[in-house]
């Protein structure tokens, strides 16, 4: 798939931020619920999302070139950095702002409408989360994943509103309205420290997760059987993308035809195991002992050559 068509969907939780921030102020104005207000402000938090999500999947879907030979999948990093920052500022005013209301509560207004409106701009969120996380799954894109799991947690922040909101309306205890407020914000910045977590470890070049790499042994496996060997393997994924990295050690008889046949083969079905990836492979002989000392994923530093004039120099 081309991947600029990936953009359309960040154009759909754009416009699904839009409506549902307009929605939730409309419900905010109508009871003065804090609760309320600080789901709109998670709202506005998903449109710089979205907007942030255009940007990078636009930048991330260019093919490499002679700067970026590895491409720029790593630009959907920022997109998550960026949101994740955002999550956290907003879950930071949300907390003020409940502390205030639970300090001096207010009484709420015209709860039965308030609740039905930001009801709306919740079933609205968690459609389009579903249709971002089946996306992002799909295409293997961490952008939309990412925008999909906010938009969730929006879905379940927004119920935990309304529940608060609904109590007051029962019990007409004011306060209970500040206090849902801040167990919204306490997940929202849950949620920002777990985006900012997956923003650090693609960034990182953190390896695949261990379900990737099982099936790369997987792999090796069928040609372990065979008597070839693997060591020095090296993983890590840049957005969309991963990279494979490995040593193959064969016969050292076999003809230079035989073993490229081996290595296009390896890297043929590492291909077809993890869609998506770009396998490097090195080939090196059984029967040689240098082979043997770069089994670690680092190569031994060589030794320095003597300064010209010292006694080992000469």
């Amino acid at each position: 798939m081309n991947r600029r068509r990936l953009t359309r969907y960040a154009w759909v939780s754009i416009g699904a931020a839009v409506v549902t921030m307009a929605l939730k102020l409309w419900a905010y104005g109508l009871t003065g619920s804090v609760g309320l207000l600080s789901d709109a402000v998670e709202s506005l938090v998903n449109l710089a999302g979205g907007v942030m999500a255009l940007a990078m999947l636009t930048v991330a879907a260019r093919p490499a070139d002679e700067e970026h030979a590895y491409g720029h999948g790593k630009a959907e990093y920022f997109s998550s950095g960026v949101e994740g920052t955002l999550i956290l500022i907003a879950g930071i005013g949300i907390a003020v702002a409940a502390s205030q209301r639970l300090v001096t509560p207010e009484p709420l207004e015209q709860l039965g409408l308030g609740l039905a409106v930001s009801g709306l701009a919740s079933l609205i969120n968690l459609s389009v989360a579903m249709v971002l996380m089946g996306a992002g799954k799909r295409y293997d894109s961490i952008t939309l994943q990412a925008n999909a799991h906010h938009l969730l947690t929006d879905v379940w922040t927004s119920a935990g509103v309304l529940v608060g909101v609904g109590a007051v309306a029962l019990t007409g205890w004011e306060r209970l309205d500040a206090v849902v407020a801040l167990l919204v914000a306490s997940t929202i910045l849950w949620a920002g420290a777990g985006i900012l977590r997956r923003t650090v470890s693609g960034l990182m070049d953190t390896g695949l997760a261990s379900a990737d790499r099982a099936a790369i042994r997987q792999v090796f496996a069928r040609y372990e059987s065979e008597g070839v060997q693997f060591h020095a393997l090296r993983t890590r994924q840049a957005g969309a993308w991963r990279f494979v990295s490995v040593h193959v050690l064969a016969p050292g008889y076999w003809t230079i035809h035989r073993g490229h046949a081996l290595l296009e083969r390896i890297e043929a079905d590492i291909r077809q195991a993890l869609p998506n990836t770009t396998v490097f492979t090195h080939l090196e002989s059984l029967d040689d002992p240098a082979s043997w000392e770069d089994i670690g994923l680092e190569r031994a530093r060589p030794r320095d050559p003597p300064t010209p004039g010292c006694p080992a120099a000469e």
